[in-house]
């Protein structure tokens, strides 16, 4: 498909052609390993850009949604090998302005990128309805149907996976996609264009536009897109819903931010426990929405817990390096405004609770961190209450299951919970007692594609993944038929 050595990407997809935009505005990025520059000439799609995405999906969608179950999956699959086979050259696109490394971080991401259009290539014939019996004389039928014209606003730090996770479900269902990758991390999104060709998708189906804030923003208020899947921030998520209210009340899934707590009894499997937790804060820097930030450990074990997770933790600090070296565990955090906001919860954290370790920067350029424990937190700090997208967690003891319940739904998020016991009865009840969309037994900050994947509260709106994320991309119809006569 390409290497670093070419061109990099920086032209819109629309109507499977790579176009200029015609705004003359463009978006900066640079390698946060070093903060080179990368690039600063990718397009910031504006409205005549938009427009243009959106008349060429209105063309395509009376055909794309009639066509049959078997060409469409073949195109689906098709893209899926494409991704697969590219997966080195998409992941080192990431890599330039994000930081992750391949080993650790992007053949997982790229991986779950092609696996989403897998799965729900498999959906399109099997998206059944409803029908109900007709002896009040009335056959009822309910059918599921696509939307139109729809688009998927992306995070930067999955930035293939969430590709998979918007748009697969959205083409499967027979509705046209258009995709806003973020700012931060555009260039594997702009190169999807000569694969979505390549897969045989016809013109204005799926579609690439990059850009700011101002490119959501038009994207969430048009009148003529009819579904918005969107992650990212609380605030930003509110954003796009009242952009929905004020247009066209298109449908809106939300997968927004977490502080996911990790709950250890007395009785877990303790190495099981400690390798979950270290691995579900570390995983790309911390810059995951379900990391495990907050770990809640029960106190007959909490000495034997803190010091076996302090080590491996510490062993994951040695792996912190240049996100081009395959031994490298842990790569920067993605650019200058996310270090410094992790930094700022990290000093103003000395005055909340105790540092254990970590917390200094790692080297003189670029935006690594150590990664950082806190103990001795009160309830209500800041560093456990706010979510802060990075290698920091915050432990603290507790005595029953009652009173840690009670603390761990203390939250306005509800992303993801764990607990990790040998007590099945204990385990399925704490777990059912968590408010959150999500909940891990004797693991943690895990997701599957045949299931839902979402939160509660403020966490979210919607589902992705499994058989409710593609309905998310799809509108319910009633059929009424008369058997009277």
């Amino acid at each position: 498909m390409g290497s670093l050595n070419e061109k990099l990407p920086n032209q819109l997809f629309i109507n499977n052609e790579f176009v200029n935009a015609k705004s003359k505005k463009m978006l900066t990025v640079r390698n946060p390993k070093d903060n080179s520059l990368v690039a600063d000439d990718i397009p910031i799609a504006g409205a005549e850009d938009i427009d243009a995405a959106v008349a060429a999906a209105e063309a395509a969608f009376p055909a794309w949604k009639k066509m049959t179950p078997d060409e469409r999956r073949k195109i689906l699959l098709k893209l899926a090998d494409l991704v697969d086979e590219n997966t080195e050259y998409l992941s080192s696109l990431s890599r330039l302005t994000l930081g992750s490394p391949f080993e650790a971080f992007g053949k997982f991401e790229s991986a779950m990128c092609s696996k989403a259009f897998k799965y729900y290539a498999g959906w399109i014939d099997k998206l059944a309805g409803q029908s109900f019996p007709a002896e009040d004389g009335f056959m009822k039928i309910v059918r599921n149907e696509p939307l139109g014209v729809t688009a998927g606003i992306c995070p930067w730090n999955g930035p293939l996976a969430t590709i998979g996770q918007k748009a697969a479900p959205a083409l499967a269902a027979g509705n046209c996609f258009i995709l806003k990758p973020s700012e931060k991390t555009p260039l594997a999104a702009l190169a999807l264009g000569g694969l979505i060709h390549q897969a045989g998708f016809p013109p204005g189906v799926f579609q690439v536009l990059s850009g700011d804030g101002s490119t959501g923003a038009l994207l969430a208020s048009h009148m003529r897109i009819r579904g918005v899947s969107f992650t990212g921030s609380i605030p930003t998520g509110k954003k796009i819903l009242e952009m929905s209210a004020k247009s066209n009340l298109k449908r809106v899934a939300l997968e927004l931010g977490g502080k996911s707590p990790a709950v250890v009894f007395d009785d877990c499997n303790l190495d099981n426990a400690v390798t979950w937790c270290v691995n579900a804060l570390a995983a790309n820097t911390g810059q995951v929405c379900f990391a495990a930030t907050l770990v809640y450990v029960q106190e007959g074990i909490y000495p034997k817990f803190i010091e076996a997770y302090k080590a491996k933790l510490l062993e994951k600090t040695k792996g912190v390096g240049d996100p081009e070296d395959p031994s490298t565990q842990l790569g920067p955090l993605v650019d200058e405004a996310q270090f410094g906001r992790v930094s700022g919860f990290i000093e103003r954290g000395h005055q909340q609770g105790k540092l254990l370790m970590g917390g200094k920067r790692v080297g003189d350029k670029g935006f690594f961190i150590e990664p950082t424990i806190f103990t001795d937190v009160k309830q209500d700090a800041e560093i456990r209450t706010q979510e802060i997208f990075g290698p920091v967690s915050v432990i603290a003891t507790f005595k029953e299951e009652d009173e840690i319940i009670k603390r761990c739904n203390d939250s306005e998020y509800g992303l993801m919970a764990g607990v990790f016991t040998q007590d099945i009865n204990r385990a399925l009840r704490v777990a059912s007692e968590f408010e959150s969309g999500m909940s891990c037994i004797n693991c943690m900050s895990m997701a599957h594609m045949q299931v839902p994947f979402g939160g509660s509260k403020q966490s979210g709106i919607g589902r992705e993944m499994g058989e409710s994320g593609i309905k998310e991309f799809t509108e319910r119809k009633t059929i009424l038929i008369n058997m009277t006569y």
